[in-house]
């Protein structure tokens, strides 16, 4: 059984950061990206930042330059480090891993979600 487990959200003033961790306990396909994204309430889901196996990087233009991702493949565990945060970050944040939509879509062809994390930046 897959489960991945999700930490680190939480709340945070404009200009301040968080470290999101999302740990695969399961038994993934290795060749599986893993990866964030986000949905405030009333907007779209949006795919924040992947990593492939090989280290492959993907960021949305509105986190570019303020989130990095990167991962520990021996703990299984991806990390989205976050900086400047804004108020417009606050969202639900999901982990997936699998394989990814297209074009930066937010969905999986295949693979599995987490449960989600909160992130709340306040101005």
């Amino acid at each position: 059984e897959v489960r991945l487990v999700e930490s680190g959200g939480g709340s945070v003033q404009t200009g301040g950061s968080l470290r999101l961790s999302c740990t695969d306990d399961g038994f993934t396909r290795s060749d599986f990206a893993m990866g964030w994204t986000r949905q405030a309430p009333g907007n779209e889901c949006e795919l924040v930042s992947t990593i492939s196996h090989d280290g492959t990087t993907y960021y949305s233009n509105s986190v570019r330059g303020r989130f990095t991702i990167s991962q520990d493949n021996a703990k299984k565990t991806v990390y989205l480090q976050m900086n400047r945060l804004k108020p417009e970050d606050t969202a639900v944040y999901h982990c997936a891993a699998g394989v990814f939509g297209g074009s930066g879509e937010c969905r999986l062809i295949e693979g599995y979600w987490g449960q989600g994390t909160q992130v709340t930046v306040s101005s």
